[in-house]
């Protein structure tokens, strides 16, 4: 055996090494998770509830009320965390995410118009938000392509950051003017979902998102090849016989699905999708066969880890978990951007 095919094979176990302990990192998330929250369970109240011989008190406690948010933590870390993936590759720039190019916003905006002219305490209405946040984020994502497209130069990178930054702005505007239309209770839900707060809290929101994730996240791991290419340039990428605005519209389709179903349900969480990605290119190195995975798992890890904390804060309300991921993902973006040559 060679002294490469050696380095690859250690390479290989470190980097499976790493995915494991991520995984068994959740694990200990979710146990410990399922034991906070203002009435303590302890480890010996948790397996007996699991196993069905906990309290009526104990089983609505776990069951309904915390298993489910947890979950719902889960899938929108994983979906917000690959989608940042994805958009960093294709942008070729670690300061891409949903949130700063403006698709959480979008989604935001359509959900606002949806509720304009819908009560969304419907079930039917539940099924329709995703879709609806879809739309918008779809939307936003086809303006930012559009206006940040050069001829003989595509989507420079830096470029693509800036529009996405200006467009943003613009649809925060417009979603301010349009809140004021709303009744009471629904700027109050608009508002809620603005600062990252979790609405989605039983399990109706785990099988209206669970579908999204299931089917987008293992397509997006069927392109980790892709993107490796694509991030190697334009240029290399079309010599070496890549369709690349064919790829980049079905990568970008998988991201805006990602993250317009998470943030449907959780609220404009931001930052997630850009510190998970980084994180795994550190641990994991650039080869997205193991990135996607990696970012997804730190994605997870860091939504219900923050979701906890939101949880313990000012009992029994709470805060928003999206503000808990803004306290620990801003400094991280600014950190980021001094090392940036934007």
């Amino acid at each position: 055996m060679s002294s490469v095919e050696l380095f690859n094979q250690k390479l290989k176990k470190k980097r499976l090494l790493i995915l494991f302990i991520l995984f068994l990192l959740i694990i200990v998330s979710f146990v410990i998770s399922m034991n906070l929250g203002q009435i303590y369970l302890t480890p010996t109240q948790l397996f007996k509830t699991i196993l069905g011989f906990g309290t009526p008190k104990e089983s609505m406690i776990l069951l309904d009320f915390r298993l489910p948010r947890i979950v719902i933590s889960l899938l929108i870390g994983v979906g917000l965390a690959v989608s940042g993936c994805i958009l960093q590759g294709l942008s070729r720039n670690e300061l891409a995410d949903p949130g700063i190019l403006g698709i959480n916003n979008g989604a935001g905006f359509m959900i606002v118009i949806y509720i304009s002219f819908f009560q969304f305490e419907n079930l039917n209405h539940l099924i329709a938000l995703p879709l609806a946040a879809f739309i918008g984020s779809a939307l936003t994502a086809f303006l930012i392509y559009i206006l940040s497209y050069r001829k003989n130069e595509g989507n420079e990178p830096t470029r693509l950051i800036l529009v996405g930054v200006g467009i943003s702005a613009a649809i925060t505007g417009a979603m301010i003017i349009f809140t004021i239309r709303l009744r009471p209770d629904e700027f109050q839900f608009i508002a809620k979902w603005l600062s990252g707060n979790i609405w989605g809290k039983d399990w109706n929101f785990v099988l209206v998102l669970l579908p999204w994730i299931l089917i987008l996240v293992p397509l997006a791991f069927t392109k980790a090849k892709i993107l490796d290419v694509l991030s190697l340039g334009e240029h290399l990428s079309i010599g070496l016989g890549l369709t690349i605005e064919k790829q980049r519209i079905y990568l970008l389709a998988i991201a805006v699905g990602l993250a317009a179903s998470s943030v449907s349900v959780s609220g404009s969480i931001g930052f997630v999708g850009l510190i998970s990605p980084h994180l795994a290119r550190r641990l994991l190195g650039t080869n997205h066969t193991y990135v996607i995975p990696g970012a997804a798992m730190i994605g997870g890890l860091l939504v219900i880890n923050a979701d906890t904390v939101a949880r313990m804060i000012l009992q029994p309300a709470g805060i928003p978990t999206g503000i808990v991921v803004a306290i620990i993902g801003a400094p991280y973006f600014i950190y980021l951007l001094m090392k940036s040559k934007i």
